[in-house]
């Protein structure tokens, strides 16, 4: 066993004290009651304490730069500061309802301290973050990218198929996903994931099983820190709001005119809706349709990791007529919602589309959404409700029998209750092409220059263009591997994550050329990540990354070609869908499946609050 090792600004760490400087809170008009609402000021300093000084000496304290400072109140509302050079950081909020947590957190090797603070409190406080010594616990408060990446593959094709395929909802590597196991157990695991999506053969399940059970033993792992921070994250401001249960997570989200967030939840048919001013959070609950718990997938035993849905609401986006549309994919539907009367509207897609998935609007209004499992793209005039889906190029014999006979294969495992009979009757074992047997058409997005529309196909790799007047189809395919949600530039600059690789494309639609790919910044050498989707930043054009294995976001400057990493305060962020508020801030949710594995054991809805010099 080793100790994980962190360096910081090439100093030695012995042990950290944070010094919580002037900490005033001023807790105004607060009553005993739990609802009651705080103004809160609180400011202080994270100081580092070399106690190799001698008995003579005081201690030497040096200022920790880049440490997260977080304030949580009663309903698991948080906010976090990251400390400047100086190791000083300061909040305001309104709406905080007390007792309120104060924690510091400042890297694996360190023990996190809190305090509670009570209403009325007044007083300067001290936090004492100790150094771990114990491996176990240091190897603990790694990322999933540590643990994951220190498993041992027998050879690299298995290690994709791995990644693609286990990977695709949550982190491999957090505390629950890397617990110890044995082979039989984790045999188990991986049939129940099957039920949930995944397309393993028959070799994987066995490697799988075999490279898990060896290698997730609970012994602590070595890992190199090298902590930095960039000038833009002192003064950024992380916000957290948590919501629902366990197994509640809000797939993506939108901001509606009114101003409210809107996020819906894939596992229970709910719209969760949040006021970032009040930190209030209200919910739609959606009633039943007219297919069996599960929909179109009521053969599987929890499809795609819903439990508790009819309807299956996967991604939302706002209209040209203010309404919010969504994609169900459990029951092929686009759902409507009004948000002044709450008032829902179900338009079916087709008995034969499977899984719609993310959509967008065109310039003249027009909605365009992936249908996954299906191969396919539709679109919808909003004024008329009419449907017209195009059918995508099926890219090889497989494929093509997937398209075929997926729809059927799904009714007939309907037939024998919640058995889970879609794995047995789909070819994808069989064939030993696993994943291969389908093309997924994932994400999608319209391009600013000529108004054609633009999709990715995950599994089968290529990127496709749809002529919207003509219904013309060229596909492209891409260097690195599963494409995922890729986003259009101002400039016609496409962007495109490669998931598997951990690789930020970018594909110039005028030469329809990859013209320049970037590796994504890792926590150390040897780790991967795993991005899943991209947002540009409608003002200055740089495009954020969801960096699901290292608890982290990520932001590329085009035009200087570096990175900036905003670390999450949350153990367990594995984040979707990017959106982009009119005052500036950068949104999304922390929809790790289950939500129980999350720190905090609930989903999060997350709003960044970039610095002044950004």
């Amino acid at each position: 066993m080793t100790v994980l090792k962190e360096i910081n600004n090439n100093k030695k760490i012995f042990s950290l004290s944070i010094l919580m400087l002037s900490t005033h809170l001023a807790l105004a008009d607060v009553t005993s009651t739990s609802t009651s609402t705080s103004h809160s000021r609180v400011s202080g300093a994270v100081l580092l304490n070399n106690l190799n000084s001698s008995e003579d000496e005081s201690p030497q304290s040096q200022p920790i730069a880049g440490a997260m400072v977080t304030v949580t109140d009663s309903r698991g509302v948080s906010i976090t500061h990251y400390t400047d050079d100086h190791g000083k950081w300061a909040l305001e909020e309104d709406s905080l309802v007390p007792p309120l947590t104060l924690r510091a957190r400042a890297g694996a090797a360190f023990l996190d301290h809190e305090i509670d603070i009570s209403a009325g409190q007044l007083a300067h406080q001290i936090l004492q973050v100790h150094t771990l010594n114990d491996p176990i616990k240091i190897s603990e408060r790694l990322t999933a990218s540590a643990h994951a990446s220190s498993v041992k593959w027998d050879d690299s094709k298995t290690k994709q198929d791995f990644i693609s395929q286990c990977h695709f909802c949550h982190q491999i590597g957090n505390s629950t996903t890397r617990a110890p196991k044995t082979e039989e157990q984790w045999t188990q695991v991986i049939k129940r994931m099957q039920g949930y999506g995944a397309l393993v053969t028959w070799e994987n399940e066995t490697a799988f099983a075999e490279t898990l059970a060896s290698n997730f033993d609970g012994k602590a792992i070595e890992a190199l820190r090298t902590r930095s921070m960039h000038p833009q994250l002192p003064g950024s401001v992380w916000r957290e709001w948590s919501f629902g249960g366990p197994v509640n997570y809000v797939h993506d989200v939108e901001i509606g005119k009114d101003g409210l967030i809107y996020g819906v939840d894939m596992s229970a048919d709910k719209i969760w809706i949040l006021d970032r001013k009040t930190n209030e959070i209200d919910h739609i609950q959606w009633p039943a349709n007219d297919l069996p718990l599960g929909g179109m997938f009521s053969g599987a035993v929890a499809p795609l990791g819903t439990f508790q849905a009819y309807h299956g609401p996967h991604s939302i986006v706002i209209g040209p007529d203010e309404k919010l549309y969504t994609t169900n994919s459990l029951a092929a539907e686009i759902g409507i919602i009004d948000p002044k009367t709450r008032e829902t509207e179900f338009i079916t897609i087709g008995k034969d589309a499977i899984y719609p998935h993310t959509l967008r609007f065109d310039n003249n209004g027009e909605l365009w959404f992936t249908v996954a499992l299906s191969n396919q793209v539709g679109r919808m005039n909003i004024e008329t409700k009419q449907i017209t889906l195009i059918d995508l190029p099926s890219n090889g014999f497989w494929r093509w029998i997937s398209d075929a006979f997926l729809p059927s294969i799904l009714k007939v495992a309907s037939w024998f209750g919640k058995e889970d009979m879609h794995v047995a009757l789909s070819h994808h074992k069989v064939s030993g092409e696993g994943r291969e047997v389908l093309n997924l058409p994932y994400g999608i997005d319209i391009s600013p220059i000529d108004g054609t529309i633009w999709y990715s196909k995950l599994y089968s790799g290529y990127i496709g263009k749809i002529d919207p007047v003509t219904g013309e189809i060229t596909e492209f395919k891409t260097p690195y591997p599963s494409p995922r949600r890729l986003r259009f530039a101002k400039d016609g600059s496409l962007w495109i994550p490669s998931f598997e690789s951990g690789v930020l494309m970018k594909f110039d639609t005028r030469s329809k050329t990859f013209v320049k790919d970037y590796k994504l910044p890792l926590l150390a050498e040897g780790e991967y990540e795993t991005p899943y989707a991209v947002g540009i930043e409608p003002n200055t054009q740089h495009v954020w990354i969801a960096a699901n294995m290292s608890d982290r976001i990520l932001r590329f400057n085009p035009e200087e070609e570096t990175f900036m990493a905003y670390p999450s305060p949350t153990r367990v962020t594995f984040i979707r869908d990017f959106i982009f508020t009119p005052e500036g801030e950068v949104c999304t949710s922390n929809a790790n499946l289950p939500s129980s594995a999350i720190e905090g054991g609930r989903g999060k809805l997350i709003c960044l609050t970039l610095s002044e010099n950004q």
